[in-house]
């Protein structure tokens, strides 16, 4: 039996779960594409959306990255014969490459790796994550002021 060629979500890149708070928190210097090891009604909840990126951060441990925090709501047609966790420690699959330039800079630098989103690529759920160094607060405000500008500064231009 052929393929569906038109499955709706599963081809795009369709963004499950972003994390709007790390780039409010953060300055994102480099990021990188990992694949997640899931359990399969973690793969359900997922593509139902039941993601919340909020709190997690990524942990790097005897040479392997680990995603904590993330929390997946389980699904209520889940199966009867497991007991889901939603906040289980997931692991991430990177190369070695890109594990230890990870590694290097965080120890290097006192980067920190935080998870950015969470999204589908031809079918494989894949994790965005970023180094990033931490704002202080006037920092902060120094891009929502140049938000805001940038705000105004366009609607004149439309408007002219």
């Amino acid at each position: 039996m052929a393929k569906n060629t038109k499955s709706s979500g599963s081809t795009g890149n369709a963004t499950v779960a972003a994390n709007k708070k790390a780039r409010h928190e953060y300055f994102i210097e480099d990021t990188f594409e990992a694949g997640l090891a899931l359990q399969g009604w973690e793969v359900k909840s997922l593509r139902e959306g039941k993601l919340n990126l909020t709190e997690s951060y990524v942990l790097l441990k005897n040479g392997e990255a680990w995603l904590l925090g993330a929390t997946i709501a389980p699904l209520n047609t889940a199966s009867t014969h497991i007991t889901p966790d939603p906040t289980r420690t997931r692991k991430l699959l990177l190369n070695k490459r890109e594990l230890s330039k990870i590694v290097g800079e965080v120890a290097k630098q006192g980067a920190t790796c935080i998870p950015l989103k969470i999204y589908w690529k031809r079918g494989l759920a894949k994790c965005e994550i970023g180094l990033g160094k931490g704002k202080k607060l006037h920092d902060k405000r120094d891009t929502e002021k140049k938000r805001d500008w940038d705000r105004q500064k366009h609607r004149i231009m439309k408007n002219r």
